[in-house]
């Protein structure tokens, strides 16, 4: 998988981008990044998307994230749905970040799948990209029938020296 971009976006903000072809479907993919089955496995957070806009969304912590970063187990953060077209476009808020995931067909069966990420400040966009990078290597390995016999979280740490700012 490439490694994922940082760009700052017409207002000023920071948009963390992936674009990885995948060789499913887009109404296959759209069930990995939606559906609670799949996520557990790699998404930061314990979340249930309910796929109606406007809907509020609540974001728990990890058994993980308990563990290696000393979060009260009780810790949530809120967001809001903002777009829903199935199979195609999911966007919503996650506290003041925005995450816009879309699926295109790449004319052969297969899709592309982009996630952008925009948050405030660059330094957050770094510090996000290899749990990101490697929560995608999940959703792939998902998608292919492959076992996940390694940690996105262990992945994610031997990533992070790939997406350290340029001084």
């Amino acid at each position: 998988m490439d490694l994922g971009t940082v760009n700052f976006t017409y207002d000023g903000r920071v948009a963390l981008r992936f674009q990885q072809a995948l060789s499913h479907s887009p109404e296959k993919v759209w069930r990995v990044l939606t559906d609670p089955q799949y996520l557990k496995a790699w998404f930061p957070a314990d979340v249930d998307f309910d796929l109606t806009p406007g809907a509020e969304l609540v974001f728990r912590v990890t058994p993980e994230q308990v563990r290696r970063f000393g979060l009260p187990e009780d810790h949530t953060t809120t967001g809001t749905v903002i777009s829903v077209h199935p199979a195609h476009i999911l966007e919503y808020l996650w506290d003041a970040e925005t995450l816009h995931w879309e699926l295109s067909p790449d004319g052969s069966g297969g899709c592309w799948l982009t996630l952008t990420h925009t948050v405030e400040e660059e330094d957050s966009a770094y510090a996000h990209a290899a749990g990101w990078h490697a929560g995608l290597e999940v959703v792939e390995a998902q998608l292919d029938g492959r076992e996940v016999n390694w940690s996105p979280w262990d992945r994610a740490d031997e990533l992070a020296s790939s997406y350290r700012k340029a001084n």
